[in-house]
């Protein structure tokens, strides 16, 4: 499955896409023997065999297409005029019965196990058993070779799925806004991620959503709310997750039938033809593979982590079924940008100390673990082989504390890491209410004093001589470290490093307003901006977008935290 070099010409029509279509997943995987031919299979039951369950989306009605991405449709080869065309608005609002050959009518979900923490859990499926968790609302249309890279297209509130536990497998706008705008900006950022295709919503379809009311202080959503749904397509080379290959792995140790352990060779074999064959020779045996993908994905995964440290970014919910093998951000749903720094920031309210910001590092670790772990039955009590599955598995925390170390070296534009100045940056930025964002931008100009920094700062230090007195020493120190540098070079270096514009959460509470209203220049202007988060922009978006968050908008409810993705 080595990836295929094509030059294409510019896709103009669904029929353009249709020559390019390439379902490796479907074609070399099991189906479930109990899907539905016709892929009408839309409650929950128990998915005990196969690799995925046919399934057909449920097209919204009265759909009205609302944006794209520009960057990507460019890089996919896709003319921007498509995303305006019926038959592209049909395919990516959830109708493809009229797909043109070879692209297929019935597309595909998924079941995977669930870990917290390095913890597996069974209650969360309906029947306690693990077999009926999975894609709930997420529907995998299309797979399509362009330009030499292969992409997986999937569906976000398509409809209800065998793993829907009971839902309705629908999402709501504001949610499909968020997720839209976030994968464009982190690809922006640096950081790998899914991406966003296009973003299409109902006129005059709505559900219920537990949410809450305006300026609402409360912890837990306190009003049931009517909103729109919508579907956004995400794009990447493949969904694979630590939790899927733990599903298989969970049944292969349990022995749970007879193609357990051929189902588990399958999908690891499968996941380094889609993710790794670029590094990973198919010539070698499954044990060497297998080896190979562990060390690998612990690289990427170490990076990913690293990399949402140094813009700010938790996940949130990081179980093992929202870590993308292929070791990309993957399921954008209670996610946050730190603002006032707080290492143990969390957006989400069921998220717990586990999942916050600086613990994501642990959290990697824990779900690295479950990955190798579900490796071992492959391994087949081979101890040589065992021993250096372990080895790689042990080596995780030096490995991600290193690149730690090297990603904040980079921020204060520092040759090596100084572990005193580090922690005393720490100390300080806690005591004085710092904007994370701001202040490393605000750094990356090179100050002489204070002055410049008290920008990001959320508390009044002027009267406080003690506080000011250690920000003058520890500036004093980090300019020590810097002085043989030509500043203006070491300035532009850093704001690589850090970006001026984040995705802030009540940017976004004023997008959701206006669209439900059917407006979406907010939505236009802040993706503009989010796609360019390293560039100095307008005095006029300065003003309004490179600011701390305003007093009124803490500890409110949707902003401040938010209790589900919807």
């Amino acid at each position: 499955m080595k990836k295929t070099e094509q030059n294409i010409k510019p896709i103009k029509t669904i029929k353009d896409l249709s020559n390019l279509s390439n379902y490796s997943f479907m074609d070399t995987l099991n189906c479930n023997p109990d899907s539905k031919e016709n892929g009408e299979d839309y409650f929950p039951r128990e998915v005990l065999t196969g690799h995925y369950t046919l399934v057909k989306p449920t097209p919204m009605e009265d759909v009205q297409y609302i944006a794209h991405s520009k960057t990507l449709f460019k890089e996919l080869g896709f003319d921007d005029a498509l995303a305006l065309s019926d038959e592209f608005i049909r395919m990516f609002s959830g109708d493809i019965s009229k797909l043109p050959k070879p692209m297929r009518t019935i597309g595909w979900a998924c079941g995977y196990a669930l870990s917290i923490y390095g913890r597996e859990y069974y209650d969360q499926c309906p029947f306690k058993t693990g077999n009926g968790y999975g894609d709930g609302r997420a529907i995998s249309i299309l797979e399509t070779v362009l330009n030499g890279k292969r992409w997986e297209m999937q569906l976000k509130g398509a409809g209800q799925t065998p793993y829907c536990r009971g839902a309705d497998g629908r999402a709501v706008l504001r949610s499909s806004i968020r997720e839209f705008l976030a994968q464009e900006h982190m690809y922006a950022l640096g950081v790998p991620t899914s991406r966003s295709l296009c973003l299409i919503t109902s006129k005059t379809q709505t559900v219920k959503r537990a949410w809450y009311k305006q300026d609402s202080r409360s912890f837990d959503p306190d009003v049931m709310v009517s909103e729109p749904i919508a579907i956004s397509t995400r794009v990447a080379p493949s969904f694979i997750r630590v939790g899927q290959i733990e599903l298989f792995a969970r049944r292969a140790r349990k022995n749970e039938h007879d193609k357990a352990m051929d189902e588990l060779e399958k999908i690891v074999l499968h996941l380094i033809n889609r993710e790794y064959n670029d590094v990973i020779d198919n010539a070698l045996d499954t044990y060497e593979k297998v080896i190979l993908l562990a060390k690998e994905f612990k690289n990427r995964l170490t990076s990913l982590v690293v990399n949402w440290i140094r813009v700010g970014y938790t996940q949130g919910n990081f179980n093992s079924d929202n870590c993308a093998v292929g070791g990309f951000t993957l399921d954008y749903g209670p996610f946050g940008f730190c603002e006032l720094f707080n290492p143990r920031y969390q957006p989400w309210t069921g998220g717990g100390a586990h999942f916050s910001f600086f613990n994501q590092l642990k959290a990697a670790h824990r779900n690295f673990h479950s990955f190798c772990m579900s490796l071992q039955p492959l391994l087949k009590s081979n101890q040589n082989y065992i021993n250096k599955l372990e080895d790689i598995n042990n080596s995780f925390p030096v490995l991600i504390q290193e690149k730690m170390q090297n990603m904040w070296a980079s921020k204060l534009g520092l040759d090596s890491f100084d572990e005193d100045l580090v922690d005393e940056l720490m100390i300080l930025m806690i005591k004085t209410s710092v904007d994370y964002t701001i202040f490393f931008r605000e750094i990356s100009q090179i100050p002489d004093d204070i002055h410049p920094l008290k920008k990001s700062f959320y508390k009044d230090i002027s009267q406080d001589e003690t506080i000011q007195n250690k920000w003058g020493v520890w500036l004093s120190k980090w300019q020590s470290l810097i002085k043989n540098k030509s500043h203006q070079e070491l300035s532009k270096k850093m704001k690589l490093i850090n970006p001026k514009y984040i995705l802030r959460e009540w940017h976004l509470v004023a997008i959701y307003k206006q669209a439900n209203n059917g407006n979406y220049d907010l939505l236009k202007e802040v993706g503009e901006i989010m796609i360019a988060p390293y560039d100095e922009q307008s005095k006029d978006i300065e003003d309004k977008y490179y600011t701390i968050r305003p007093q009124e908008f803490f500890d409110i409810g949707g902003i401040s935290h938010i209790s589900c993705s919807s």
